[in-house]
């Protein structure tokens, strides 16, 4: 299955070539879109049933999954579906009406959390997300993404939580370059 995924980047044209500006910051001569992949409902499946046989397979147990916003909502919603475990979305910032909350859906205080990421670079998005869900109480058992760019994101985060990456950015070189996928 996790050849499938890495087939469908380029299948699906997830993965462009060019000059980027990244969410850290960064300039990139690549850009992932798991975007094209979370909005194409084979994709998004085959990413939950992913992270769920990994976390599985590891021993990993939690009482719900938890995605920041905006990439990582389908992904923990199909996360979700795929495990039955309950949905928690963390705003960037608090909303500025209602109850103000900057976390969507329940979270109780001890409660285990698989945190879920669509891409990282460094890491500061979703390590920002795991603190909000840490302040309301809850414990981050692991923080699983679909590609990790490999540019720090796994040290950083591997310093406090368990990382987990479906894919990382020399796997999907390495199918391009072994398949000759044109840039």
């Amino acid at each position: 299955m996790k050849g499938q995924l890495v087939d469908m980047f380029f299948s699906e044209g997830a993965i462009l070539f060019g000059r980027f500006v990244l969410t850290s910051g960064r300039e990139s001569d690549y850009y992932i879109n798991v975007k094209k992949l979370s909005t194409n409902p084979g994709a998004l499946r085959l990413i939950a049933r992913l992270m769920a046989e990994k976390a599985r397979a590891l021993g990993i147990e939690f009482d719900r999954v938890a995605g920041p916003e905006l990439g990582a909502v389908p992904i923990a919603t199909a996360l979700s579906l795929e495990t039955g475990k309950p949905l928690v979305i963390v705003r960037k910032k608090p909303k500025g009406h209602g109850t103000g909350s900057q976390i969507e859906g329940e979270v109780k205080p001890g409660e285990r959390i698989l945190l879920v990421e669509d891409v990282t670079t460094t890491g500061g998005s979703v390590l920002r997300a795991a603190e909000v869900l840490e302040k309301a109480g809850a414990e981050i058992v692991a923080i699983s993404v679909v590609v990790d760019r490999e540019e720090g994101a796994g040290e950083r985060i591997g310093e406090k939580y368990r990382f987990i990456p479906l894919v990382t950015v020399s796997e999907l070189f390495a199918r391009r370059d072994s398949a000759g996928v044109e840039e």
